[in-house]
């Protein structure tokens, strides 16, 4: 789904085309899909989706801006600070941006998965083409019933018109059963292959598990949104605790905890241990969207001279001068970090430096960046940075939560150990122990997309979230549908448009 015009004029034709035109991306069996190649373009088409600029920023628009770990700067254009300030609705561009990118992303891995049976293909060819195409389409259901809750439900490719105004999925329950199904399919037809910017079967376990953590979560914390579904928490959480061990069970020389902090967030090793699954852009791309500008939006400016950063052992880093300073760290969630923590001390700075190690003062002042998102070897304003879309301690910490105490205190202690702090308090009950491993996951998983929907499956935004006191904790629980999705579709209207 998304509007009607943007379905046609997007989905169908894309990328601008006239109406006279053979629309790029409508595929018939007369004209595509006779073999394996034409399979992987389809497949590499649903992939490119994730590059969409909105969709891309969207991944720290919703799951960061609107937490207590971050804000925009104050000068920023647009729609951010109505997310920030916890004051956005129907209309806010940017939710609806999000949304409309989420369905283009369904939309061709619907067609991959319709057309894919009937090309004469291998079937080793057809079962992983099949196995990523249905991740993708759970990746986006995944994200859209997280951050809207009940949304349009559609499983088929849309090559006409009356397909474009899909019925409202009869639950966020239902969604949910899709995500399950879609995953569980590709982790059997998948084998572990890791490839940069590519999904396997390690990567359908992982998000597997995290969707399973965030009903069960959902479940055990009476969660708006979540306090409705029928799955039981307690059997919800065994089901995330195996597959997260699937994962973690994974050849260590491929999937594994990187013993070098800094080296996770190393962009010249995309195809580090951590990496589960990673966007495939590079500095060597010829538009935004092969490559990115992401670092621009976490450094701040210095008037295009390039800055330095200076780790604890003295080296510096070369990082872009010419950055916006969109992305600003909250003081008060730097500050809750140990002194000690290295993911304080060498991934979030405040001081910069010239190209000699001295210390210069920039225009906005002194205030706190995230250091994720650098690329030394950067060309103008094109870099090979990338947003981390599963990260091996991600779903480590879900094994944590999800098993508790007994097989989570040494998850939760080799990470902690890996950022230079003391082991977690012994001894705690699980319930206490569950929300300690919620708390790191903040620490750890910093500026990385993750904190609203934690906060979300665990009821605490208002209570987290100084600007989101003012609302109930359901109002808090999802954004509205977009104002254009309800004008434009008959079946999506204020009066059945129940989010839960």
């Amino acid at each position: 789904m998304k509007t009607r015009l943007s379905l046609i004029l997007t989905i169908l034709l894309a990328g601008g085309c006239s109406l006279a035109e053979q629309p790029y991306g409508f595929y018939s069996t007369g004209n595509f899909y006779q073999t394996e190649a034409d399979a992987e373009s389809g497949l590499m088409y649903a992939y490119n989706a994730l590059n969409y600029l909105e969709y891309l920023r969207g991944i720290w628009y919703i799951g960061d801006i609107p937490t207590e770990t971050m804000y925009a700067k104050s000068d920023e254009p647009g729609d951010i600070h109505l997310l920030d300030n916890w004051t956005f609705s129907a209309n806010t561009e940017l939710t609806w941006y999000y949304f409309k990118y989420c369905y283009i992303g369904i939309n061709r891995a619907n067609t991959v998965i319709d057309r894919i049976a009937d090309c004469p293909i291998s079937d080793a060819a057809r079962d992983r083409i099949l196995g990523e195409a249905l991740f993708l389409r759970a990746w986006n259901y995944f994200n859209l019933v997280r951050t809207f809750g009940r949304v349009p439900l559609s499983l088929s490719a849309i090559v006409t018109l009356d397909q474009t105004t899909p019925q409202l999925a009869e639950s966020t329950e239902a969604i949910w059963e899709v995500v399950f199904k879609d995953l569980k399919q590709a982790e059997d037809l998948l084998e572990v292959n890791k490839v940069f910017g590519r999904a396997d079967k390690v990567a359908a376990q992982a998000l597997l598990a995290k969707a399973y953590l965030t009903v069960a979560s959902g479940r055990h914390y009476n969660a708006p949104g979540y306090r409705s579904l029928s799955y039981d928490p307690d059997a919800y959480y065994a089901l995330a605790a195996e597959q997260a061990r699937k994962v973690m069970a994974s050849d260590p020389a491929v999937y594994g905890f990187d013993d070098d902090l800094l080296h996770i967030y190393d962009v010249t090793a995309p195809d580090g241990p951590e990496h589960i699954f990673i966007m495939a852009t590079d500095r060597s791309g010829t538009h935004e969207g092969m490559y990115t500008k992401i670092p621009l939006q976490f450094l701040p400016n210095n008037s295009a001279v390039p800055i330095y950063l200076k780790y604890g052992d003295g080296r510096l880093q070369k990082a872009n001068g010419n950055g916006w300073g969109v992305f600003i760290a909250e003081d008060s969630f730097v500050e809750s970090f140990l002194s000690t923590d290295k993911r304080r001390t060498e991934l979030i700075h405040r001081q910069f430096y010239d190209q000699y190690g001295s210390p210069i003062t920039l225009p906005s002042g002194a205030k706190y960046y995230s250091a994720k998102y650098v690329d030394a070897d950067f060309i103008g304003e094109r870099t090979s940075a990338r947003p981390y879309l599963l990260r091996y301690s991600d779903i480590a910490l879900v094994l944590a939560e999800a098993a508790g105490p007994d097989e989570g205190y040494p998850i939760v202690n080799k990470i902690r150990g890996r950022a230079g702090i003391p082991d977690l308090a012994p001894g705690l009950d699980l319930e206490t122990f569950r929300k300690e491993v919620i708390k790191e996951r903040a620490l750890e998983l910093a500026f990385e997309g993750n904190r609203l929907f934690d906060l979300r499956r665990t009821g605490t935004v208002t209570s987290t979230v100084r600007e989101a006191s003012k609302l109930s904790e359901e109002d808090a629980a999802f954004y509205p549908v977009p104002q254009r999705e309800i004008d434009l579709n008959p079946n999506v209207d204020e009066e059945n448009n129940n989010r839960f």
